[in-house]
């Protein structure tokens, strides 16, 4: 790999790949010789420099995809324009290794929207959200307070998903935000239900433990400055594996239940 070239196409190929760290720098020292033996002018001494270039090639390329996301949003008036708008995205790296784009579904006027974290295998499969054993066990909890999956909207963070299931990437999820935020728009529900740390976390901008976030209301605020009731529970996944837990999901619910019950209206 002497070739200066071949090494940036590589280098290029990694950052659309949603690489963003590496392990050694002999890549950054090989692309440094060779840029050294095809440049007049001096390019920094120390692999360092290269290891800042790659760095800010990636950071513009996840800004401009941010950028991308967000111009694409503002030209969709549905959400059946937006889902096709995210289909057609080629910004995010995880579409490469996704089978398909899983967009929200259900009520597209509900009054309560539901957020996951990402697809997982399932998911992947039927391009619907959850639809695996998650999804069944999110269908008792809806059912046990009243409601059927027809009548709320369900989506993710992200609307492809992670390589065998990883935690979605601080890159990944600001690059799918407006996505997510456009969608909340549309909606506009009267609550949302956030399911999970990794869905807390970016819809409220917050690092707080899911433990610490459940059970209060909290509040979403949309770009009109209208706020919503936001409400943070367990993940069904996570129930799936610590079923000691269900029952404060079920007080969870419970909350949203009596909430909706106080004759919100939509103000978007």
């Amino acid at each position: 790999m002497s070739d200066a070239n071949e090494i940036k196409n590589i280098l290029q190929f990694y950052i659309s790949a949603g690489v963003d760290e590496t392990c050694g720098n002999d890549v950054f020292k090989i692309e440094q010789k060779a840029a050294v033996q095809s440049s007049p002018e001096p390019l920094g001494a120390g692999s360092a420099f290269y290891q800042r270039a790659a760095t800010t090639n990636l950071s513009q390329n996840i800004i401009a995809s941010k950028q991308n996301a967000r111009e694409l949003c503002a030209k969709a008036e549905n959400l059946s324009e937006l889902k096709e708008l995210v289909s057609a995205f080629e910004g995010c790296a995880l579409k490469l290794t996704a089978k398909s784009t899983v967009f929200g579904a259900g009520n597209p006027k509900a009054d309560i929207l539901l957020i996951g974290e990402a697809p997982g295998a399932d998911e992947d499969r039927v391009g619907l959200p959850f639809v695996g054993r998650s999804g069944r066990l999110l269908e008792k909890m809806l059912f046990a307070v009243g409601l059927k999956r027809e009548d709320v909207y369900i989506t993710n963070v992200l609307p492809w998903r992670p390589p065998g299931n990883r935690t979605p990437t601080d890159a990944e999820v600001a690059i799918c935000l407006p996505f997510l935020k456009r969608q909340i728009e549309l909606v506009c529900p009267k609550v949302i239900l956030l399911l999970g740390a990794s869905a807390a976390d970016a819809v409220l901008d917050t690092t707080d433990s899911i433990s610490k976030l459940r059970g209060r209301w909290l509040e979403y605020e949309l770009s009109n400055k209208v706020k919503i009731p936001v409400l943070a529970s367990f993940h069904p996944a996570f129930l799936l594996r610590n079923s000691a837990q269900k029952a404060k999901a079920w007080s969870d619910f419970l909350r949203m239940e009596k909430k909706l019950k106080e004759n919100l209206t939509k103000s978007c």
